[in-house]
């Protein structure tokens, strides 16, 4: 009885008891709470995806809309007056799902129109007219909070909103497929593949780009007219994380060769993404 009794004192601990051990003193803030995870993902009680998806999604409460959505510059749009031959090809390029339709300016977005509505073009001769398929567009401003975004979309449904600046002129959008590649990293599909996109602007007046970690050092020197070497590093992430001397969290900066480089997203193991702007 008392082997056995002992037998089953050294029972090993389940995956959830062993998590829950670390937090034998309770966490004072989300630093906390992700340095203990942190030491549970190094004590080998959780494997790195889950750890990565569980800081992006702590990450995501301190992050904006403008962080992430695609700018106004290149929003691929339709026009409320265009035949389907006129756009039609740009849809079939792009391979997007959703489209904002704009009337005289970007400005002017008086809804949305989804691809799947297109195909009743294949029985009707292709007679289609965007007016009667139109779905009503969402509008959210640059400083809304992703999580708050995320629960919008899921509770309305919506996989795409249109992001307005203080003035109520139109920046950019943004979809559901943008804030979750926050929390599990980049979503690609067979239209990514080939996806060679790593500097977006802003907007269209300001000197200022969104930055991919990944960009490779001469795409990023002929951009913007450095001389980074790539001897040590490929991409200019590893530049910038050598110029720190440590790994960067979300919020630090850095000047550099005359640019200024905000970390936007980071996730304790690589940057991901970086505002570059002149100093």
């Amino acid at each position: 009885m008392s082997d056995d009794k002992a037998m089953d004192d050294q029972a090993p601990l389940t995956w959830m008891e062993r998590l829950s051990s670390i937090f034998s003193h309770d966490p004072k803030n989300r630093n906390d709470i992700l340095m203990l995870l942190r030491d549970a993902g190094s004590k080998g009680m959780l494997d790195e995806e889950a750890l990565s998806i569980i800081e992006g999604a702590v990450q995501v409460a301190d992050m904006q809309v403008r962080e992430v959505m695609i700018p106004r510059s290149q929003m691929m749009c339709v026009e409320e007056d265009q035949e389907p031959r006129d756009f039609l090809p740009h849809i079939i390029e792009s391979a997007h799902s959703r489209y904002p339709v704009i009337g005289n300016t970007k400005d002017e977005v008086i809804g949305v129109l989804l691809a799947k509505d297109l195909l009743p073009m294949i029985l009707n001769n292709n007679r289609f007219s965007i007016k009667d398929h139109l779905r009503p567009a969402t509008f959210i401003p640059e400083s809304k909070r992703l999580n708050v975004l995320l629960r919008e979309f899921r509770t309305n449904r919506n996989h795409m909103a249109i992001v307005v600046d203080e003035f109520g002129g139109v920046a950019g959008l943004v979809t559901i497929e943008d804030v979750l590649e926050q929390i599990v990293g980049d979503i690609e599909d067979e239209h990514d593949i080939e996806e060679d996109n790593f500097i977006k602007p802003v907007n269209d007046m300001d000197d200022t780009f969104i930055v991919k970690a990944l960009t490779p050092i001469d795409e990023f020197n002929a951009h913007f007219g450095t001389t980074f070497s790539d001897d040590e590093f490929d991409t200019i992430g590893g530049i910038i994380m050598r110029e720190f001397g440590h790994m960067p969290k979300r919020g630090e900066s850095i000047d550099i060769d005359k640019r200024r480089f905000d970390i936007l997203n980071s996730d304790g193991r690589r940057i991901r993404l970086i505002r570059v702007s002149a100093c």
